[in-house]
C-alpha cells in the first residue's frame, strides 16, 4: 500500500499590516515553530539517506511573504525578544522558586539558537530552501489558490479562475516548475453547474477550472467520495466535535440515500469526459484521525507541550498538557526528553495502523493530509514524529511513502466518481464560511466582483490603467481569503477578521471607481494614489496583471456568473 502524507502550509496575507498579534509575529510563528523545524528535519532524513517524500502544499500568498525581504527584519526582531525572554527567565524563575521550570527554559535558549543558526544558513529564503529539496527529488511542492479564496461561495467564475491562474503562475515563478497538483483551499469542492430553467449560463465545476489552470488532482474529505452524485449541503449535525473528525452516522445516512460507500483508499478521476485529467485523493478518516482528534489523537498526551499555557513576555512555553481535563494553573513542567520518546512511540503506532490498512488490494493508497501548522506550531512534537515516523518507514515490507504524483504514476485508470459538493469544515459543507455571521461578507464581495470584472473589461488594454488594474486584483484577491470568514465564524478575533476583509474591499473599491468607464480624471488620479499608497504594504503577485488578462480572454461574457 501507497502512503501519501500532504502538509498543506498557509497562512494569510499579515506582512505590511502590523506586527502583534496578528500582524507578521503569526507569520514569523510559523516560520519559528513550523517550517524551519520542517526543513531542518527533511536535511535530516536526508543527510541519513532516509526517503522522506513528503507531498508539501505551500500557498502562493504564504510563498510570497516566505520570499519578501521584509521578512528577515519582523523574523529578526521577533527571535530576538524571544531570545531576551529565555535569557531573563532562569533569574525570574528562580527568585518565585519555580527550579523545576529552568531547565526548560535552558531547552528553549538552545533552540532558537539553533533556529537562527539555520535561516542565517539558507539567508532568511525558505522558498529555495524547499525549492531545492524538490529539485534533488526529495520533495514534492504543490501550489492552491492565490490567497486561499473560497472557490464554490466566488459568485464569478473568472474569480476562481483567477484564484487558480494566479497559484500557478505564482508557483512557477517562485519554485521553477509548474505545480502538478493543487490544494482546494479548503478542501472545499463545488460540481459543473448546468443550465436552470431560467437559461442561466452553465458554470464549471472546480475540477474543471483546476484542470483549466493545469493542475492534475488535488485532495478531498472522505464523505465527498462517499457517493456518485453531489449531495449538497449536509443535514446541520457537525461531523464531529474536532475540525476534520468525521461523523459516522451522519456519513452512513448520507451514503443510505446514495450510491454504495466507495474506498477511501483508492484515487478517482473525477474531472468530466472532454476535459484534462483531473485526479481527486481521499483522505484517509483512520489515520487522520489518530492525529487530529481531541480524544483519541496524539496531540493531547499528557507528556506533549501545553500549546495554551504561555510565559509573558516572550511567548515561552514551559508546560505539559498533564491530562485532558487539568486546569492551565495546574500544568506540570514539561520533559523535553520524555516528550521526544512518546513521539517515537507514536510514530511507532502510526506505522502498525497502517500496516493493518495495507491489503492486497492494487492500487491501494492511504492519504494523510494535514495543515503543516499543525507539526511543530500546534504540536509542538510534530516534526519529531514525522521525521520518526519515516525513519520507520524505510524498512517497512507492506507500506511505501510515496509523493502523490509518484502514486499517480502507477495507478493505471482510475474508476471515474462524481464528488459531492462540500469542505472539509464543520458540517462538510460550506456553513463555516456562509452563514449567519458571515452573510453581509458575502454580499459586498459578490457586489465587488460584479464592478471589478466589468471594470476590468473595460480597461485591460489601457496600458495607462494597468496599475490600477494590477493593485485593484491584488485587493480582490486578497478579500477573497477564507481565512477571514473562518476567523469571524470561530468568533475568537471576529473584528479582526472583519477588520481585514473590509480593508481590502475598501481599497479594491476605490481602485475600481478609477477603472470603471465614464471615471473622472480625479477619481483616475485618486486611484493611481492608492496604488502609491498600498505599494509597500500589499505588492504582491507581480505578474497578476497577465492573469486578469488570461482569464478575460477564456471567460465568455455569456459564461461569467
Amino acid at each position: 500500500m501507497d502512503f501519501v502524507l500532504t502538509l498543506h502550509s498557509h497562512l494569510p496575507y499579515v506582512l505590511g499590516h502590523g506586527r502583534w498579534p496578528h500582524g507578521s509575529d503569526w507569520l514569523c510563528e510559523g516560520v519559528l515553530d513550523t517550517y524551519l523545524p520542517l526543513l531542518e528535519a527533511l536535511r535530516h532524513l536526508d543527510r541519513d539517506g532516509v526517503p522522506s517524500p513528503v507531498t508539501l502544499g505551500i500557498t502562493p500568498v504564504l510563498a510570497n511573504q516566505l520570499a519578501d525581504p521584509r521578512l528577515d527584519e519582523e523574523f529578526e526582531v521577533f527571535l530576538a525578544e524571544r531570545v531576551r525572554a529565555a535569557d531573563t527567565a532562569p533569574e525570574e524563575l528562580a527568585q518565585r522558586g519555580e527550579h523545576d521550570l529552568i531547565p526548560i527554559v535552558e531547552f528553549w535558549r538552545a533552540r532558537l539558537h539553533r533556529m537562527r543558526a539555520l535561516f542565517d544558513d539558507i539567508d532568511g529564503d525558505l522558498v529555495s530552501a524547499f525549492r531545492s529539496l524538490q529539485e534533488s527529488g526529495r520533495i514534492e511542492l504543490i501550489s492552491s489558490a492565490a490567497t486561499h479564496g473560497y472557490l464554490p461561495l466566488l459568485k464569478r467564475v473568472e474569480s476562481a479562475r483567477l484564484q487558480l491562474l494566479v497559484g500557478a503562475s505564482e508557483h512557477r515563478r517562485l519554485f521553477g516548475t509548474a505545480a502538478k497538483g493543487c490544494w482546494l483551499p479548503e478542501c472545499a469542492y463545488r460540481p459543473r453547474q448546468r443550465k436552470g430553467p431560467d437559461h442561466a449560463p452553465a458554470r464549471p465545476g472546480v475540477d474543471e477550472l483546476a484542470a483549466e489552470a493545469g493542475f492534475g488532482f488535488f485532495f478531498v474529505d472522505a464523505h465527498l467520495a462517499i457517493a456518485g452524485e453531489p449531495l449538497g449541503a449536509y443535514p446541520d449535525a457537525p461531523l464531529g466535535a474536532e475540525r476534520f473528525d468525521i461523523d459516522r452516522p451522519l456519513l452512513a445516512a448520507a451514503a443510505a440515500h446514495r450510491a454504495p460507500e466507495r474506498s477511501p483508499y483508492r484515487v478517482y478521476h473525477v474531472s468530466p469526459a472532454g476535459s484534462s485529467p483531473v485526479h481527486a485523493f481521499v483522505r484517509d478518516p483512520e489515520s487522520s484521525r489518530q492525529v487530529w482528534s481531541r480524544d483519541r489523537g496524539y496531540p493531547g498526551d499528557e507528556a506533549y507541550l501545553e500549546f495554551h499555557k504561555i510565559r509573558w513576555p516572550g511567548g515561552l512555553k514551559l508546560w505539559r498538557v498533564t491530562g485532558p481535563d487539568v486546569d492551565l494553573g495546574a500544568k506540570l513542567a514539561y520533559d523535553p526528553t520524555h516528550a521526544r520518546s512518546r513521539a517515537v512511540e507514536h510514530a511507532r503506532h502510526f506505522r502498525e495502523l497502517l500496516e493493518r490498512e495495507a491489503t492486497g488490494e492494487p492500487h491501494r493508497v492511504a492519504v494523510a493530509p494535514f495543515d503543516t501548522e499543525l507539526f511543530g506550531h500546534w504540536w509542538f512534537e510534530g516534526v519529531d514524529f514525522l521525521d520518526t515516523l519515516y525513519r520507520r518507514l524505510a524498512d517497512a515490507s507492506v507500506v511505501r511513502p510515496v509523493m502523490a504524483s509518484e502514486h499517480l504514476r502507477h495507478t493505471g485508470s482510475p474508476e471515474r466518481l462524481q464528488l459531492a459538493e462540500g469542505s472539509w469544515g464543520a458540517n462538510g459543507d460550506h456553513s463555516m464560511w456562509m452563514n449567519d455571521g458571515t452573510k453581509w461578507t458575502w454580499d459586498r464581495m459578490w457586489d465587488l466582483e460584479d464592478r471589478f470584472w466589468a471594470a476590468a473589461r473595460s480597461a485591460v488594454s489601457d496600458g495607462a490603467l494597468a496599475p490600477i488594474l494590477a493593485q485593484a486584483a491584488r485587493q480582490l484577491l486578497l478579500a477573497q481569503a477564507s481565512d477571514w470568514q473562518f476567523i469571524i465564524s470561530t468568533g475568537v478575533t471576529a473584528d479582526y477578521g472583519s477588520k481585514r476583509f473590509v480593508t481590502h474591499c475598501d481599497a479594491a473599491d476605490r481602485l475600481v471607481a478609477g477603472l470603471e468607464p465614464g471615471a473622472t480624471p480625479h477619481q483616475v488620479e485618486a486611484a493611481h494614489a492608492e496604488v502609491r499608497d498600498l505599494a509597500q504594504r500589499d505588492m504582491l503577485f507581480p505578474d497578476v496583471l497577465s492573469s486578469v488578462r488570461d482569464v478575460i480572454e477564456r471567460t465568455p461574457l455569456t459564461t461569467s456568473g
